[in-house]
């Protein structure tokens, strides 16, 4: 793994800093800068911006091959670099943002609708389940690949106790 230096100075990202500066070796004291860690492939594959790369459903390696291979179903490997795809486990996060926001947007909508028209209880079914439906599935695949790139670019793993 390659480290180099980058200028930092933004609250945002301190606790990043705190743990990169802790892995760094002879950190000068008093001194700004956040060390962190460079894709190994630098030299084969140009930098892919990840949450482009996530909601156009692309490989978060090289950019350019298919993420899925179904709706919301992650292909084995990438068509183009043959990057594993085993790594992505996006769990449950997708849905739980999907919801949150779906939800939001479906509820604020049908309450406005209900205060500003009184329709009757038919049309919002009519209405709300199926934009609900639609909502839904849209925006769970690009919340998946969005995840599933930034657990690339991150290089994020399950969690575990050394000992």
């Amino acid at each position: 793994m390659n480290w180099k230096r980058v200028g930092c100075g933004n609250v945002a990202d301190f606790f990043s800093v705190l743990i990169a500066l802790q892995m760094a070796p002879a950190v000068r004291q008093g001194q700004r800068f956040a060390v962190i860690a460079t894709n190994d492939n630098a030299g084969r594959f140009p930098p892919v911006e990840p949450i482009g790369a996530g909601l156009g459903g692309c490989c978060p390696r090289c950019g350019k091959g298919r993420l899925f291979s179904g709706l919301l179903k992650v292909a084995p490997r990438c068509d183009k670099c043959d990057l594993d795809y085993s790594f992505a486990d996006a769990g449950d996060g997708p849905a739980v943002f999907v919801i949150l926001i779906v939800g939001f947007v479906a509820v604020g909508l049908a309450l406005w609708t209900e205060v500003s028209f009184d329709p009757p209880l038919w049309l919002h079914f009519l209405l709300w389940i199926p934009l609900t439906l639609a909502l839904s599935l849209v925006a769970l695949r690009l919340v998946k690949g969005v995840l599933v790139t930034l657990q690339y670019a991150n290089k994020a793993a399950e969690g575990r106790i050394d000992r």
